[in-house]
């Protein structure tokens, strides 16, 4: 056969990466590897399944169309290895954790500390996404368990319960105008500044904006240390959860301003599928259920 399940590894990183050299963090490949694979595979198939500009690579047709069924096939073949797994020994081979980039990344030491002392050989693949992009990544398979930060979908077949919420500050650099603003500041004089907002990570379900004006000015970015490393700069303005200024709010490289209407907390979720389990995502299910932050 010409292709090969690492061959669809390789396509699938490229794509979620945009480029052959993110493709190799994601994969812990040295850049040339991935190259030479994605050549080879183009010559054997005699298809061209990257359009090449630069660094930047999108897919063709014929790629697009290779990696719809090519990950079906990553899937299938990763919940087979997770059955052979759990019938040998109750553990599955890989558990993956995906958290909204809201919450703090030192959020679980403790608890994987914990989990290595089990020693039970379950791998484990921790990545974060933001807002809807969290559950979405829960609901097409590519987490087994989630933290979440905001709504909750009413789907059937998971286990889902409120551990925690969210609290929001408003939140900008010393330097900006409107750290010396009167306050309460209203949504008019917000209007006139540029907003940091982070993108929603979200593939198919709909993505969501929050914390926008209509018309406002905006930078959006990728996550939500992005927008914090923005605002500390001065380049625009918003809420921020509490849990991770308040090292600047007390250094000063942030200060926070009282707005007429400011965000409301929001729930913090955990979930995971019911009744397909293996013991690793039980444990760290049964772990989790507790307030977080």
């Amino acid at each position: 056969m010409k292709l090969s399940l690492e061959a669809i590894q390789v396509i699938d990183a490229i794509d979620r990466t945009g480029s052959m050299s993110g493709a190799a963090d994601l994969l812990h490949r040295v850049p040339s590897t991935i190259s030479y694979a994605v050549g080879k595979l183009e010559e054997q198939l005699n298809l061209k399944l990257f359009d090449r500009n630069g660094p930047k690579v999108t897919l063709t047709a014929a790629g697009i169309e290779l990696l719809q069924e090519g990950r079906w096939l990553l899937r299938a073949v990763a919940d087979l290895e997770n059955r052979l797994y759990k019938i040998a020994s109750g553990f599955e081979s890989e558990l993956r954790i995906v958290y909204d980039s809201l919450l703090p990344s030192t959020l679980l030491i403790d608890d994987l500390q914990a989990f290595a002392a089990l020693e039970c050989g379950t791998r484990l693949r921790i990545t974060s996404e933001e807002m809807t992009g969290v559950w979405e990544a829960l609901r097409e398979g590519r987490a087994d368990l989630i933290i979440a930060v905001g709504d909750c979908p009413s789907w059937g077949g998971y286990q889902i319960k409120q551990i925690d919420t969210v609290e929001f500050i408003f939140c900008v650099a010393p330097n900006h105008p409107l750290a010396h603003t009167k306050q309460p500041v209203s949504q008019d004089a917000l209007h006139a500044f540029t907003a940091i907002a982070v993108a929603d990570s979200a593939r198919s379900l709909p993505a969501k904006t929050i914390g926008l004006l209509s018309g406002q000015q905006r930078i959006t970015v990728a996550n939500i240390e992005m927008k914090r490393q923005f605002q500390r700069a001065g380049l625009g303005v918003g809420f921020l959860p509490k849990v991770l200024v308040a090292q600047d709010l007390q250094d000063g490289t942030l200060v926070a301003v009282t707005l007429e209407e400011p965000r409301q907390p929001e729930s913090l979720w955990l979930a995971t599928r019911s009744g397909d389990n293996g013991e690793a995502a039980n444990w760290w299910y049964k772990t989790l259920n507790r307030p977080l932050l």
